[in-house]
C-alpha cells in the first residue's frame, strides 16, 4: 500500500470518528485505489494510538473512551490462556515431553543456578534456556504483583486509560500481563500504548504472550538496553506510567536511569518499581528510591510516606508487602514431579518490595504528622522508657515466625534513621488496628512505649492494655 493510501484512510478515519462508528467496510470505497476493508481495518489498527481509536466486536473503530481504572486485584491463579501459550513454547522448543529427560534436567538446573546467582548477587545473562526457566519459576509471582501495586493508585482515582506505558527490563511478560488483565477487568476497550524495553533473549518469550492481549493493547518491543534509549522518543506523547519491575537491581546505574525516565513522564504520570522481597533487592530499592528523592524532588506516593515536612529516612529500610499465594501453575507442576526438590521449582508467593514515585506531588495520604502532638522516629532516643504519641506507616506483616511470639511489625513515619518496631503485647479492640491495618497504611499510636532493642539495635514502640492504635487511611 502506498502512503498516501494510508494517509487517505487516516484522514477519512479522522472525519467519520466523530460522526459514527469509523467502519473499514465503509470507507475502503472512499480511499484511492479502494483497498479491500481487511487491509483498511489492519491500517486503522496500526494507527488507533495515534488516532485514539478502540476497535469494537463488530470489527469497527469507535473513540477511546476515557475511564478512571478501579480496584479490587485478587488473582487466584495465573489464567489458563497465558500457562497454555507459555507451555506451547516450551514445546515448541524442547518437544512435547519437555518436562522430562535431557531438557527437563537441564532447565531444573537453570533454576537452580539463577536462585543462587541472585542469592550472591551475580550478573544473570539471559539467553533461551534461561529465559524459559526464569518464565517457569516467575511469571506467576510477577502477573500478580503489578496489579497490587496498581491498586494502590487507583485509591486515588490515578490510573485512567486511554495510557501509555514504559515497561522497563519486561522480561517474559508476567507484569505486562498482569498489567493487561488489570485494566482489562473492566474495559475490554481500554486503549492502551506499551513499550517495552528488553535487549535479551526475553523478548522472544515476551512476544509470545503478549499475542494473547487483546485487540486495543497495543505493544512494541524495543530489543535495546535503556541506557542505549531516548525514552521521550519512544512516544508521541509522555508516558503515564513508567514500570521498573525486578530490573533496578540488574542496572549498572539505576538512579540513572529513572532519572531519565522520569523525563520521559508526563506531569501526572507515576513512575511503579518492584522487587523480590529478599534483603537484598528491597534494601537496594530503597537506596535506590531515597537517591532519586534527593536528586530530582519527586514525591513517595507509596508505601514509604514521608510524613514529616523535609525530612528523609536513613535505616535499612528493608520493607515488603505479602499477599495471597497463587494456585500452582501446570508448567511448574509439571516440571517438579518425580524430583527430590520439588519445592524448589514451585513459585506460588507472592511477596515483593515496591515504591511510586509522582513528579506532581500527589501522595497515598495526605496526612502529615504535628509536632505539637506526635513524636518524630529520629528522635526516639530521647523518649525510651516514655509513652508517647506519634504517626506511623505499617511497613511489614507480622514478621514473627512463632505463633507464640508477640506479633512485630515495621514502622515508619520517613524520618527513621534506625529500625522501628511495633510489638502487640497485649491486644485489646482499641489496639488491634496495628495488627489488622493493610500495609502502607498511616496508623496513630497513643500511649505506645518506647524502648530500645539491644540484641536487634532497634527502637520498639511496645502496644500494650494501654496503647490506642487507630488505623487513619
Amino acid at each position: 500500500m502506498t502512503t498516501t493510501d494510508r494517509d487517505g484512510i487516516v484522514a477519512n478515519a479522522k472525519y467519520l470518528r466523530n460522526v459514527r462508528p469509523v467502519d473499514p467496510e465503509e470507507i475502503h470505497e472512499y480511499v484511492e485505489g479502494t483497498p479491500h476493508p481487511a487491509v483498511v481495518r489492519q491500517v486503522l489498527r496500526e494507527e488507533a494510538v495515534d488516532l485514539g481509536l478502540v476497535e469494537r466486536d463488530d470489527g469497527t473503530f469507535v473513540p477511546a473512551p476515557e475511564r478512571v481504572v478501579t480496584g479490587g486485584w485478587s488473582p487466584e491463579a495465573f489464567p489458563e490462556r497465558y500457562a497454555h501459550a507459555f507451555e506451547d513454547l516450551l514445546v515448541e522448543r524442547y518437544g512435547l515431553d519437555w518436562h522430562e529427560g535431557e531438557s527437563a534436567a537441564r532447565l531444573r538446573e537453570t533454576i537452580r543456578r539463577l536462585k543462587e546467582q541472585y542469592y550472591r548477587q551475580h550478573p544473570v545473562e539471559y539467553d533461551e534456556e534461561v529465559a524459559a526457566a526464569y518464565g517457569i519459576y516467575h511469571l506467576p509471582d510477577y502477573y500478580a504483583t503489578v496489579g497490587y501495586v496498581l491498586d494502590t493508585l487507583t485509591e486515588r482515582d490515578l490510573l485512567t486509560t486511554p495510557i501509555r506505558v514504559l515497561d522497563v527490563g519486561a522480561g517474559t511478560g508476567g507484569p505486562a500481563l498482569g498489567l493487561h488483565d488489570f485494566l482489562a477487568r473492566h474495559a475490554e476497550d481500554a486503549l492502551v500504548d506499551y513499550h517495552a524495553v528488553e535487549p535479551s533473549d526475553a523478548a522472544a518469550v515476551l512476544d509470545h504472550l503478549l499475542a494473547e492481549t487483546g485487540r486495543n493493547f497495543h505493544h512494541t518491543v524495543h530489543r535495546s538496553r535503556v541506557e542505549d534509549l531516548d525514552l521521550g522518543a519512544l512516544c508521541t506523547d509522555p508516558f503515564d506510567l513508567v514500570l521498573f519491575s525486578n530490573v533496578l537491581s540488574e542496572l549498572d546505574d539505576p538512579v540513572a536511569v529513572v532519572e531519565s525516565s522520569l523525563e520521559a513522564l508526563g506531569p501526572e504520570g507515576s513512575v511503579v518499581a518492584l522487587e523480590p522481597a529478599d534483603l537484598n533487592t528491597a534494601t537496594a530499592l530503597r537506596t535506590v528510591e531515597r537517591e532519586v528523592v534527593s536528586r530530582t524532588g519527586v514525591t513517595v506516593y507509596a508505601p514509604t510516606l514521608r510524613l514529616w515536612p523535609d525530612t528523609e529516612p536513613s535505616d535499612r529500610g528493608w520493607s515488603f508487602d505479602v499477599r495471597a499465594d497463587l494456585e500452582v501453575p501446570p508448567f511448574q507442576s509439571r516440571l517438579a514431579a518425580g524430583v527430590g526438590d520439588a519445592d524448589a521449582f514451585v513459585n506460588t508467593t507472592v511477596q515483593f518490595a515496591y515504591a511510586v514515585l509522582r513528579p506532581d506531588g500527589t501522595r497515598r495520604s495526605d496526612l502529615r504528622a504535628n509536632p505539637t502532638r506526635h513524636a518524630k522516629m529520629a528522635d526516639l532516643d530521647r523518649h525510651v522508657t516514655e509513652r508517647i504519641d506519634l504517626l506511623a506507616v505499617k511497613l511489614s506483616h507480622d514478621l514473627t515466625d512463632d505463633a507464640d511470639a508477640n506479633p512485630l511489625f515495621k514502622l515508619g513515619d520517613g524520618s527513621e534513621e534506625t529500625g522501628v518496631f511495633g510489638v502487640l503485647t497485649r491486644r485489646t479492640s482499641l489496639n488491634e488496628a496495628l495488627a489488622t491495618a493493610p500495609y502502607g497504611s498511616v496508623l496513630r499510636l497513643e500511649q505506645v512505649l518506647a524502648l530500645w532493642n539491644d540484641d536487634e539495635e532497634a527502637y520498639n514502640l511496645v502496644v500494650d492494655d494501654g496503647t490506642i492504635v487507630d488505623f487513619l487511611g
